[in-house]
């Protein structure tokens, strides 16, 4: 069991839903990535999302492709997010997913990949652009490696495949609730229900729903209808605003504490964290072959 999974068994034994925050990795650079990470795990974050920077992130809208350019801008290439990982898991055990695009881990070889961000204390990958169809030893060396690999499924998707899609992932499954690419909503999409009740009848998987929540108020909504509320564009246009300041690390950290309070009520104090920190992994997020 890797911190992603025992992340959502905590959750599930208390009754409460998990908050996943994304941000682009070097936006506006890796120290101060590092820095937020330790901060998110202090305001209750449960898992966060790593973007790692690539020049072509089709999935993505105008606020996280212009992280991404800022990241790229700042060096962020996929070894030094891994060291910025590493750094990380010397003071926090916050279970952390890889947000990334399939060329960015075959151009390293993709066994070699995940043996780098395994070692380095990555808990999970989420990679937009890689059907199951071309997956090949994705998955195995996944598993091998003691990573989650999570799955997207969209509100287009046909209930035939969403079985196929379930059937190879770990940690949760990322329920997409619109149509289009991430960025910011006035509303959640009105089948959200139908959407994540169509994806459980096919895994007993935790659901986490994203793509569009933009206030406390939407991350509770979807939260009620699934296991957890996942927000990027929200916290990551904030960031952008708030540049170079030198307090933008506080700042960012009471957005999201705000976020969180919204997702699990009454049940966590603003500013506290949502679990007691976990125990350390040994060995760390990896099982033997």
């Amino acid at each position: 069991m890797n911190r992603i999974e025992r992340r959502f068994e905590q959750l599930r034994a208390r009754g409460q839903k998990g908050m996943i925050i994304y941000i682009g990795a070097g936006d506006p650079d890796l120290e101060t990535t590092r820095r937020l990470a330790l901060a998110f795990d202090q305001a209750g974050v449960d898992v966060l999302e790593l973007g790692v920077p690539f020049s072509d992130p089709l999935a993505d809208g105008v606020v996280n492709q212009l992280a991404a350019q800022r990241g790229l801008s700042a060096g962020a290439t996929p070894r030094k997010v891994l060291e910025a990982v590493q750094s990380i898991r010397a003071r926090s055990e916050i279970p952390i997913v890889l947000y990334l695009y399939s060329n960015l881990i075959f151009r390293r070889g993709l066994h070699e990949f995940i043996q780098d961000a395994a070692a380095a204390g990555v808990d999970g990958f989420l990679v937009l652009d890689l059907p199951p169809e071309e997956a090949g030893d994705y998955g195995p060396w996944m598993r091998q490696a003691g990573l989650c690999p999570i799955s997207l499924v969209a509100p287009t998707t046909p209930e035939t495949r969403v079985a196929r899609i379930v059937q190879d992932a770990g940690g949760f499954i990322y329920c997409v609730s619109r149509e289009g690419v991430t960025g910011m909503q006035d509303r959640l999409a009105a089948n959200l229900a139908d959407q994540v009740a169509r994806i459980r009848r096919h895994t007993a998987l935790p659901i986490a729903v994203g793509f569009g929540i933009s206030n406390p108020d939407q991350a509770r909504a979807a939260a009620a209808e699934a296991d957890a509320a996942v927000v990027g564009s929200a916290i990551v246009s904030h960031i952008a605003r708030l540049g170079g300041r030198p307090d933008l690390v506080d700042q960012v950290a009471g957005q999201v504490r705000a976020f969180v309070h919204g997702v699990k009520g009454s049940t966590l104090e603003a500013g506290s964290p949502s679990l007691p920190p976990p125990h350390p992994l040994a060995p760390q997020n990896r099982a033997e072959p």
